[in-house]
């Protein structure tokens, strides 16, 4: 017994080292981030500090995916880099998670402050997670973009946080209530497993919510990724005077100035099914065709992913 208390303790204090070790390679990545989303990169800048955030929760992989779908390769490519649709998708599903993520974060320190159990804990990360998300990284910095009304930013945003928070929260809470039912401290903020814990939740998370965000932004639900030298740092199209015709007009127009239809850009790199805008730089505004039907539809698959979440951890976790 005494032996395999020792290999115990050794088998502890290595993991220990490992996720002190991790999160050291957290700073560093989320330093890197920071500095060239900040100094460099044209994106816009609630991307700017989603990727941090995101960065700071799941580290290099962060990290990694900020390099090969985000950070502009060579000067003045930033644009049509961004422009495919799994990029665009994962800017989406990064600003969702940076957002969702924090606010749950938020409710998971406070219920580790008060003590509170497994299926009150997971009830206040899905409400605070949902109300940050849509009323700050949602809502609030993106009205701009919305037309500047922050009501209206609101209403046009809530459904696909809705559905992109249901699958945050069903991977995270059979993460986070599965381990912390195996993993003594892992219920702690003090304590380094906490905070482990917390990136690998993250990360699934962010794995699952992708999909949806794929079917949100291929559908012009959600934006996806932009750049400020079409769109500006709010979101909103840079005012430009009216181009002349000839070629001067082609070129206006592709470089996301303004569109064949007269309508406003949408998001930089929005997907353009109609090759309007093959650089990616700029397309008109597409009208969605998704039916109430086919929300509805995609709500019931998120709903469902959401109750199989809760399921595996009250099979396999102690929710209660």
């Amino acid at each position: 017994m005494d032996h395999l208390a020792t290999a115990g303790g050794v088998g502890g204090s290595t993991a220990e080292a490992l996720m002190y070790a991790w999160f050291v390679l957290v700073l560093l990545s989320a330093a890197y981030v920071a500095h060239d989303a900040f100094t460099v990169n044209p994106e816009l800048t609630v991307m700017k500090w989603g990727w941090v955030l995101v960065t700071l929760y799941i580290g290099p992989v962060g990290a990694a995916f900020y390099v090969l779908s985000c950070k502009e390769p060579r000067p003045g490519t930033h644009e049509r880099f961004v422009a495919p649709l799994w990029k665009q998708a994962f800017g989406s599903t990064v600003h969702c998670v940076a957002g969702d993520a924090t606010g749950i974060m938020a409710a998971a320190v406070l219920a580790s402050l008060i003590g509170l159990p497994p299926w009150a804990d997971s009830l206040v990360e899905y409400a605070l997670g949902f109300g940050f998300g849509l009323l700050v990284f949602q809502a609030l910095f993106m009205r701009d973009m919305l037309g500047g009304n922050y009501l209206k930013a609101v209403r046009s945003t809530v459904v696909a946080e809705w559905l992109s928070m249901n699958c945050v929260m069903g991977a995270m809470v059979a993460v986070i209530v599965i381990v912390r039912s195996h993993v003594p401290g892992a219920d702690d903020v003090a304590d380094v497993r906490f905070w482990a814990l917390f990136s690998l939740a993250v990360g699934a998370g962010l794995a699952c919510a992708y999909p949806v965000n794929v079917w949100l932004v291929a559908n012009h639900l959600k934006h996806g990724m932009g750049t400020v030298r079409v769109l500006g740092k709010g979101g909103e199209p840079i005012p430009v005077p009216a181009p002349a015709h000839g070629p001067a007009a082609a070129q206006h127009s592709a470089a996301g100035h303004g569109s064949p239809s007269g309508h406003d850009p949408a998001p930089v790199g929005t997907p353009n099914p109609g090759g309007a805008a093959p650089d990616g730089m700029a397309a008109a505004v597409h009208q969605s065709e998704v039916t109430r039907e086919q929300v509805t539809a995609v709500a019931v698959l998120t709903l469902v992913f959401l109750a199989s979440g809760v399921l595996l951890a009250g099979i396999f976790g102690h929710l209660s």
